[in-house]
């Protein structure tokens, strides 16, 4: 899950599968802590596009859009995040387990956010531009994209 806006990665989840069950969770969670966006942009995976999530979201009203099949630089953010993930970490790791899959996800997450300048952020890494909005309700009232590599 990444912030449109902030560039911040949210969360990375390894497990066994994901359904929209799981990703409800995840998001409620991310809403507890963070807030509630004003949008989700994803694209047409079945865990973002089961009743669950459907249901989730109708009773969260929370705006979400999904873009084009086939379309995939209508979410241009998750693409280029996708890649650096997958070139950074997911083809250069063998992972031991899933515990090893999880830590390794954290520290490439918390890297990502708190030590890598973004140039759309005026060189500013994404935690240090989130720490420029003046309140909660600021940095909640943008866009998140679920990000799910495959």
């Amino acid at each position: 899950m990444v912030d449109d806006c902030t560039r911040e990665c949210l969360a990375l989840v390894a497990d066994t599968s994901l359904s929209g069950m799981r990703v409800a969770r995840e998001l409620d969670q991310l809403i507890a802590a963070r807030g509630r966006p004003t949008t989700i942009v994803s694209d047409n995976g079945t865990e973002l596009t089961s009743n669950a999530i459907l249901t989730w979201a109708d009773e969260s009203h929370i705006g979400w859009h999904y873009i084009a099949p086939g379309k995939p630089m209508q979410n241009g953010l998750c693409e280029i995040f996708n890649g650096r993930l997958r070139d950074e970490l997911l083809n250069e790791t063998l992972f031991r387990s899933l515990p090893h899959a999880r830590m390794a996800l954290e520290g490439w997450r918390r890297d990502y956010n708190n030590d890598r300048p973004h140039s759309r952020l005026g060189w500013l890494t994404p935690a240090a531009y989130a720490a420029t909005f003046t309140t909660a309700a600021e940095a909640a009232a943008t866009d998140w994209t679920p990000l799910m590599a495959g």
